[in-house]
């Protein structure tokens, strides 16, 4: 498991070897775009913004992040709230937390995906759904491609390809929902919304792209 610093963050060792063992065991389950890597993303980005909020409690933050996306591998549609009924039914966490805290820490859970309505309903809510945020495009070509083969298998490579470059014109698009709600200054985000964006616009290159990313040889593509 990645390094971190207890003693800057506050973080009792206690929870964290805990909080280890439930990503390990969860993420390990989970598509690649949602791995053991990208959690390990996610809270290093939480930690991050987290400094930039005065009496943060960082470890709910570290807590909120390991749990954000446990219950992908089980149902990736609607991770966000069986990853918050996971968290509170967890009766570890009660040797760690008050009820409040656990209260606090599953509505941020619920409300980390940028596609949802509104905003987060606290502060922890908008660290974990900024620090969610992917900044390099070719992780995204990879998450995009993995979960669309594995929930689509029907389609052809072809169809995965373009369903792919569809899906990021919505999220990241001039209109896109992602380019919404930043609550935190971060510069390579925004580098890459314009990466993403300029690169789902151009067919011929997204495919050339994603394919070469992902290893795809066996395409049906016609040149």
């Amino acid at each position: 498991m990645f390094a971190i610093n207890l003693k800057k963050y506050n973080i009792r060792k206690e929870l964290k070897d805990y909080l280890d063992e439930v990503l390990q065991f969860h993420y390990s389950q989970n598509d690649k775009g949602h791995s053991i890597e990208h959690a390990e993303y996610v809270i290093n980005r939480s930690l991050k913004f987290a400094e930039q909020v005065k009496n943060i409690n960082y470890e709910l933050v570290y807590c909120i992040a390991v749990y954000h996306d446990i219950a992908h591998h089980i149902d990736a549609k609607n991770h966000e709230m069986l990853s918050a009924k996971i968290l509170r039914g967890d009766e570890n966490l009660k040797k760690f937390f008050t009820d409040e805290q656990i209260n606090i820490m599953s509505k941020a859970v619920e409300d980390h995906r940028s596609s949802m309505e509104g905003d987060p309903r606290s502060i922890y809510g908008k660290i974990v759904s900024s620090a969610d945020r992917n900044t390099d495009v070719t992780t995204t070509l990879k998450r995009c491609y993995a979960y669309n083969r594995k929930h689509y298998p029907e389609l052809t490579e072809d169809e995965v390809i373009e369903e792919c470059r569809l899906f990021n014109i919505k999220k990241f698009g001039l209109n896109g929902y992602a380019r919404k709600k930043m609550f935190f200054n971060d510069k390579d985000y925004e580098k890459y919304l314009n990466d993403i964006t300029n690169l789902a616009l151009d067919k011929e290159k997204f495919y050339k792209a994603i394919c070469e990313v992902n290893g795809i040889t066996n395409s049906n593509k016609k040149n």
